[in-house]
């Protein structure tokens, strides 16, 4: 592939995201032209007046012919992240979707198709850090239907023009994105408690950061079917993070440690009692995951082949997060 440079089209699904957003927004000040795929006309529409629209989702076909024609790049953030539902539910955003975005893709004679997949796809990793060939081990129906769209963009490398690229995000933060107000809150009320030891690792990312390693990806040459770990500057135990998060608010860190196999034991009691009488469980086993699964990653090979250098360290990262969170009212 020739080196893919503005102005150039980049066709993007999920700039209604935070990473999506944050991307979008990046794609535009690099000078590239954007265009977005958004399922109802809202506040992200509106944030992004530079950028063509297209309304739809990632069901039809037609909007997607739209969305890709005459693009250069195409950018699959969009997927069913983390909503409660059946196999089949994910499997028709998270795998059929990208199916009909890739073909798409392929028919519009796009040079790059960059999918975004994530680190959960390697479930809980033996090795500290472990990098891109980890073995796959999924842990809930999200993380299946991720694997099952990577494997379908493997199938595909090779078969036409469009040159195909994964990127695995790590544990994504920063402003605009509230995956990590819960913890947030709880901290600020005093009320988080650490379950089981808190040793397992954790990798986070600034969303800067992460942006910034999707459009390496989209314009590094010479890639072609490669995977990535896109991460930040380091990894630590999941009670370092949970310590910074304390310090970013300017709270104590939590004392409190309950262990882990109980609470484990009563959110399988807890998931089948609410799915006896149909309601959802407010404890699940896969949430519990955060304080189990080990998640420590090389990035070594973005840095090496992608010029990928993560700038934004958890402090810093985190006083960010906390002072968007409290401009928008979401945290005292």
């Amino acid at each position: 592939m020739d080196r893919l440079e503005a102005p150039a089209l980049v066709a993007i699904t999920g700039a209604s995201g935070a990473l999506g957003g944050v991307l979008a927004r990046r794609l535009l000040s690099d000078g590239f032209r954007v265009r977005a795929l958004f399922r109802t006309r809202d506040t992200a529409w509106d944030a992004l007046p530079h950028t063509e629209t297209v309304l739809g989702d990632l069901s039809n076909e037609c909007a997607l012919e739209r969305l890709t024609e005459g693009a250069v790049g195409v950018m699959h953030i969009a997927a069913m992240y983390r909503n409660d539902g059946p196999a089949e539910a994910f499997l028709e955003v998270n795998l059929h979707g990208t199916e009909r975005l890739l073909r798409a893709a392929q028919k519009a004679g796009a040079v790059r198709f960059v999918y975004c997949s994530t680190i959960g796809v390697h479930g809980s990793v033996e090795r500290t850090p472990s990098d891109e060939n980890a073995p796959l081990d999924p842990r809930d129906n999200y993380q299946e239907s991720k694997v099952r769209a990577e494997a379908f963009c493997r199938t595909q490398i090779g078969r036409s023009v469009t040159e195909i690229v994964i990127v695995r995000p790590c544990g994504i933060y920063g402003p605009g994105d509230t995956r990590m107000l819960k913890l947030f809150r709880m901290l600020a009320k005093g009320v988080f408690v650490q379950i089981g030891a808190g040793r397992s690792n954790f990798h986070p990312v600034y969303l800067d950061d992460l942006a910034d390693g999707f459009v390496r990806a989209m314009t590094t040459s010479g890639i072609d079917g490669e995977t990535f770990i896109i991460g930040g500057p380091n990894y630590m135990p999941l009670r370092a993070y949970v310590a910074a998060a304390a310090a970013a608010l300017g709270v104590p860190s939590p004392r409190i440690k309950i262990p882990y196999a109980p609470v484990n034991l009563a959110a399988r009691l807890c998931e089948a009692i609410c799915d006896r009488i149909g309601v959802e469980p407010p404890l699940h086993r896969r949430r519990l995951t955060f304080f189990k699964h080990n998640r420590a990653f090389s990035i070594d090979h973005a840095r090496e082949r992608l010029g990928y250098d993560p700038q934004v360290d958890l402090a810093e990262g985190f006083r960010r997060t906390v002072k968007w969170y409290r401009e928008q009212g979401l945290l005292r």
